[in-house]
């Protein structure tokens, strides 16, 4: 990275993290550019030099969110020995992570509000084709060391994707103990479905 990339990436560190501080605060929609603007002492039109958009400077926040989500992933994965464990283990994760990270409520409100431009919608597919593979491989995983059945990986990905954002946003409100609770109850019924024990 030469001098100029590393003054860029500083500078969008520095929007990013001083807007985040609003939308924790206010929520997605109630935080405008003109907030942001105050906040962090820049222009408009550095804003959007940086970012585009109000919605690609959140969409970088939800990436940085994803990076450290996976990190903490990565080193607790080895603590899993079998498939079956990093399914139930995922599921604990995501709902304590869900529950306790400080974008849950903006992050709801931008994934619900209005339609977005063309180039935020391929963001957040990639976004969500990026969960999906992380299922597939899961679920791959435990085919390949026989816990669970020969089966289309893809839609079991799919599926085990849709059983997560249900419970995410189905969850809201609840105590944490109970959220966790349902959210192990929901990768009971679903390895039920494919494991191999159960043919």
């Amino acid at each position: 990275m030469n001098k100029k990339q590393l003054q860029t990436e500083q500078t969008k560190k520095k929007l990013a993290d001083a807007s985040r501080a609003l939308f924790v605060q206010k929520g997605y929609k109630a935080t405008s550019i003109e907030d942001i603007v105050a906040a962090t002492g820049s222009s408009k039109g550095n804003i959007y030099y940086h970012f585009k958009s109000k919605e690609g400077l959140f969409l970088y926040l939800i990436d940085e969110w994803d990076r450290e989500w996976e990190e903490n992933w990565a080193s607790k994965e080895h603590l899993y020995k079998t498939s079956t464990e990093k399914i139930h283990g995922l599921m604990e994760q995501l709902v304590l992570d869900d529950m306790n990270h400080p974008l849950t409520k903006a992050a709801d409100e931008f994934f619900t509000g209005e339609k977005k431009e063309n180039d935020i919608e391929e963001r957040i597919a990639l976004m969500f084709e990026r969960h999906i593979q992380f299922n597939r491989q899961l679920v791959q995983q435990g085919i390949e060391n026989g816990e669970f059945k020969e089966d289309n990986v893809d839609h079991l990905a799919l599926i085990l994707e849709s059983a997560i954002i249900g419970l995410s946003q189905l969850s809201r409100g609840m105590k944490s103990e109970e959220a966790v609770a349902l959210y192990r109850q929901a990768a009971n019924v679903f390895l039920h479905g494919i494991s191999r024990s159960n043919d």
